[in-house]
């Protein structure tokens, strides 16, 4: 494949955020609503604002340096995690753009940018990547909307020369039936994998094509990521969604053997944390899950496909600072 020439700060994100094997483990702790919700399913909205900082900042300065980079929300996470020295210096920093949730029918979602926050503060505030999470189905009404958002958000980080992460998540139009069969989830990913990673992201984050519940032969899950693959226009790298770590493993496994760069794990490997006290959840942290997110950064960094597969530095001349975009 022809690779595609990437800018200076696209290229200086891109490195912030992998590992030497050209890898990209992030550890995901942009949480919002749902992390309320998991901390306390009867009250969510009992849980506190400095509640789910305290929570973030202990998961991350206990695991942030055992991937390549940390992908935080800017309401919780991202300035307090710095702030309080929990984010690791050495480390990529990716931080997210859009609200928690979504507006409109549960069949026809719409996704937003968080008010008040914009590509030019996540640059301004020192990360190296902008991540935008959408729901998107290919035959929502809403579809048009999302794909110029991708677009509208792409365009900016472009102009800021910043790297973009783009997350899709996948949902039903059909009003009798909330879950997608594992067939229409295969369809619909893989459609809108195609479809949005045209649309000027760099990296693209991606479920696991196939309902990892109801599909368990080896050959079958890895036949579906080799068409996610084939279907991806940048890099690619998956999810854990609500899955557990050890069938987060599995997939992990199965994404990076067809093709995939790498993974953003979340709560695959640390919701266990969430009903312990401060100190039982460092030492559980310490003792459990650190060893996990290490075993999964060895893995993406032993088979995941390297980046530099899809991108290249620009040409530089002596003077390029002259043309440089301000």
């Amino acid at each position: 494949m022809d690779k595609k020439s990437l800018s200076v700060g696209k290229l200086r994100g891109m490195q912030q955020v992998s590992t030497a094997a050209k890898s990209i483990a992030l550890l995901a702790v942009d949480h919002r609503n749902n992390l309320r919700s998991l901390i306390r399913p009867d009250a969510p909205g009992s849980v506190g604002d400095r509640e789910l900082v305290a929570l973030k900042q202990q998961v991350v300065s206990e695991l942030g340096s055992c991937g390549s980079g940390v992908l935080l929300d800017p309401q919780y996470g991202a300035a307090q995690c710095i702030a309080s020295g929990a984010m690791p210096v050495n480390r990529g920093l990716v931080v997210a753009l859009e609200a928690t949730g979504y507006t409109g029918e549960p069949t026809s979602r719409l996704s937003q940018r968080l008010e008040g926050w914009s590509v030019s503060k996540v640059r301004k505030m020192g990360a190296d990547a902008v991540k935008l999470l959408v729901y998107y189905h290919p035959e929502a009404a809403t579809a048009p909307e999302i794909e110029a958002l991708v677009a509208e958000v792409a365009s900016e980080c472009q102009n800021e020369d910043l790297t973009l992460f783009l997350e899709a998540l996948s949902y039903s139009t059909n009003p009798y039936s909330r879950k997608l069969t594992s067939a229409e989830r295969h369809e619909v990913v893989i459609e809108s994998v195609r479809r949005l990673s045209k649309l000027g992201a760099d990296v693209f984050e991606a479920e696991f094509p196939v309902d990892p519940m109801v599909v368990n032969d080896e050959a079958e899950m890895l036949k579906a990521c080799e068409e996610l693959t084939e279907a991806c226009a940048i890099p690619w790298i998956l999810i854990s969604s609500s899955a557990q770590y050890y069938d987060y493993m599995r997939q992990v496994n199965a994404a990076c053997r067809s093709g995939a760069s790498g993974m953003a794990v979340g709560r695959a490997i640390w919701q266990d944390i969430v009903p312990l006290d401060a100190v039982k959840r460092r030492e559980y942290l310490q003792q459990v899950i650190r060893p996990r997110m290490e075993r999964l950064t060895s893995l993406c960094n032993a088979i995941a496909r390297p980046w530099t597969d899809f991108y290249m530095p620009e040409k530089l001349q002596v003077n390029w600072f002259q043309s440089y975009q301000a």
